[in-house]
């Protein structure tokens, strides 16, 4: 094994073939624990490096999602193509007590894939539980049509590509396919829920709400590595709020709405504030904003009229990706409100 990669954390290295032997031998010698599994977590990765950190991510994340964690990192680069594995089990006390565990099984395969991906690491499921799988950076061209028709929940973060317009173009190819069985969230989405969640709650206000047909600009102010996450909140809004797109300019783009009126927006950023630093939509004698400052863990919900100003506070997504990954699984759903968005999204983008 390369001196570079960390395998900390992954347990027991065992032979592939004798993986279900081993786990029933590291349940039996502990009596005292509980193998509890909800769920079949996969996460995936073709950057090696980050196979050590995963398990740590698996660590927390098993506290409140108990799962069969599979981790596989692949390196594509190597000259022969080889499979390692480990087997380790995270256990959180129950009530001071009885420790509940979760399994987990790491990949490290190396070389062409040949449809090791499907064969080595999917005979290695509880086939009894839903199967989510956390693909991790760019997507590749092992993300196909047999890999997708097993998952039920796909979980990215589309802010990491650097080819985006083909990512998502793979994206909505597997919606298609799977005839939208197969759930699909992406993380630069869930990372803007509760500016989402803060802005509707403003516009609950009889002045706020008045204001709604005379909006006359949007502003976005987020880090230059979220311009996803900023886009997918500007194509909320316009969603929501029924524009049609005029025209655009690289970060700046003119609406028209439903009763005619022309409204800007702008993305601006700023590599020093928070992911999503500040959303704010301002009408002639209204502006409606949430901001975040850097490390905070709450946005700040401020409307403003007539030169008077509320405001208040509310909780903020997590800035992490493992954080992200937590809340949506909490959540759940089906994520169709981020369906109903993506067209819009992409044609803003």
């Amino acid at each position: 094994m390369s001196a570079t990669i960390s395998t900390e954390g992954l347990g027991r290295k065992v032979s592939v073939g004798a993986i279900p032997l081993e786990l029933k031998k590291l349940w039996e010698a502990d009596e005292a624990s509980t193998n509890a599994s909800l769920m079949n977590f996969l996460v995936y990765t073709e950057d090696p490096n980050q196979l050590a950190e995963n398990s740590k991510t698996i660590q927390n994340l098993t506290r409140e999602h108990a799962c069969r964690a599979v981790l596989i990192a692949m390196d594509r680069k190597a000259p022969e193509p080889s499979v390692d594995a480990w087997i380790t089990a995270h256990c959180h006390l129950a009530h001071g007590k009885k420790s509940i565990c979760s399994e987990q099984i790491s990949f490290l395969l190396r070389g062409k894939s040949m449809g090791r991906l499907r064969n080595t690491v999917f005979a290695n499921l509880n086939s009894d539980l839903p199967l989510i799988f956390w693909w991790q950076n760019e997507l590749s061209d092992l993300f196909e049509d047999r890999l997708y028709r097993l998952l039920n929940r796909l979980i990215f973060d589309s802010s990491t590509w650097s080819q985006a317009q083909e990512g998502f173009a793979r994206i909505v190819e597997a919606r298609d396919a799977t005839k939208g069985r197969l759930v699909i969230q992406d993380l630069a989405w869930t990372r803007s829920f509760h500016y989402r969640l803060a802005i509707a709650g403003l516009f609950d206000d009889p002045i706020a709400q008045n204001s709604l047909p005379y909006l006359e600009s949007v502003s976005i102010t987020a880090q230059s590595g979220q311009r996803t996450s900023a886009l997918l909140l500007l194509a909320w809004v316009v969603s929501q709020s029924g524009w049609k797109l005029a025209s655009s300019d690289g970060d700046s783009f003119q609406f028209s709405s439903k009763n005619g009126r022309t409204i800007q927006a702008e993305l601006n950023w700023d590599d020093d504030g928070a992911p999503i630093g500040e959303l704010s939509l301002k009408a002639l004698n209204c502006e409606v904003k949430v901001l975040r400052k850097v490390g905070s863990a709450h946005l700040c919900h401020v409307l403003c009229t007539d030169g008077h100003c509320l405001d208040f506070s509310g909780p903020a997504d997590a800035e992490d990706p493992a954080g992200l990954v937590a809340s949506q699984l909490s959540r759940g759903g089906k994520n169709s409100l981020f369906l109903r968005v993506l067209p819009t999204f992409l044609q803003l983008f």
